[in-house]
């Protein structure tokens, strides 16, 4: 008589290990799915966040922030240490003991008390680049990065010769409130998803001011620029808008590519001039800086009304730059 058998055979170990890998197959994707999904609304929140942040300002000031302040009486000056809106509306993040310390009426660039200061609304959960550090060799604040920017417009940014201004809801010296929002707080754009680190070209061209229409338009002005960064959107504090803005030239997640010392970036900004340098005999500032996300298809912005919403990297452009006018008198479809 045989025994009983008590332990597995090679093919029923083998079996057993096949099903527990189809299973793991199975349900990694789904995890992994579930995790972005909560990264995306934890995103949405912090969009949310930004834009009460911004009624709260409103109501104390009766406006909304300028994106920095350009002093106009100089003709020559260094970089604009301005500081920008993210540092103006730190009182209403819960961050008034950080806003104690500091001075508004002078530039950010070595104010000790932003050193090494990681405000968490201002990073998105799914952009890696958000948890890298920005150091400096000169003296500078330790910073890290920020994944959300302010409306600037379409194109067209500032010149201080003139001393006009975008069609966006913020720019440099203006003070602009939900009047000058013509086509409604519901219909315009306040703030959207960028990418931190992202590659840009500054302080040269643009080729033309026409505004680029599509990716090869766009690529041929950001060859024009004459200096390569590869550090955009991570200087939080500051008002310039490759580190704290967003244009709505392109539509979200479009590609712009550039080739620096044998390397393709895929995703590339562009600012023809930074605004605030040289003062008043600055040149006029022109922007490609286009919103993108590490959410699958989608970007997540705030809307001066406060709502929050993911715009599709398909969106019609048309819609897009409606989006991004405060008065153009365009109307603003309802989001694909």
């Amino acid at each position: 008589m045989k025994s009983p058998r008590n332990a597995f055979t090679l093919v029923e170990l083998l079996v057993v290990i096949a099903i527990i890998g189809v299973l793991v197959g199975l349900l990694l994707p789904a995890v992994q799915a579930a995790r972005e999904a909560a990264r995306r609304m934890q995103c949405s929140n912090h969009l949310k966040q930004i834009g009460l942040a911004c009624h709260n300002y409103q109501g104390v000031y009766r406006c909304f922030p300028p994106s920095a302040i350009v002093n106009l009486n100089i003709s020559s000056t260094g970089n604009n240490g301005s500081w920008g809106v993210h540092g103006r509306i730190m009182p209403y993040l819960e961050q008034g003991n950080v806003y104690d310390n500091i001075d508004l009426s002078i530039g950010w660039d070595f104010q000790t008390a932003i050193d090494g200061v990681k405000i968490p609304v201002y990073g998105c959960p799914s952009d890696p680049g958000s948890f890298q550090e920005r150091t400096f060799t000169d003296g500078r604040p330790t910073l890290y990065p920020t994944s959300y920017g302010f409306n600037f417009g379409r194109w067209f940014v500032f010149d201080p010769s003139t001393r006009s201004s975008g069609d966006g809801m913020f720019a440099p010296n203006q003070f602009r409130d939900f009047r000058d929002c013509t086509d409604g707080s519901s219909q315009t754009l306040l703030a959207a998803e960028v990418k931190a680190w992202t590659p840009y070209q500054r302080n040269g061209g643009p080729s033309t001011t026409a505004m680029p229409t599509n990716q090869a338009e766009a690529e041929a002005i950001v060859a024009s620029g004459a200096q390569f960064k590869n550090t955009g959107h991570t200087e939080w504090p500051d008002g310039r808008v490759h580190h704290t803005g967003v244009t709505v030239t392109l539509a979200p997640n479009s590609d712009v590519r550039y080739t620096n010392g044998g390397e393709l970036y895929e995703q590339t900004d562009f600012n023809s001039w930074q605004e605030g340098k040289n003062g008043i005999a600055g040149s006029p500032t022109y922007a490609i800086i286009t919103s993108r996300s590490f959410h699958p298809g989608v970007v997540n912005i705030v809307k001066v009304d406060g709502s929050v919403t993911a715009f599709s990297e398909t969106t019609d452009l048309t819609v897009w730059h409606a989006l991004g006018t405060r008065s153009g008198g365009e109307v603003v479809s309802q989001n694909p």
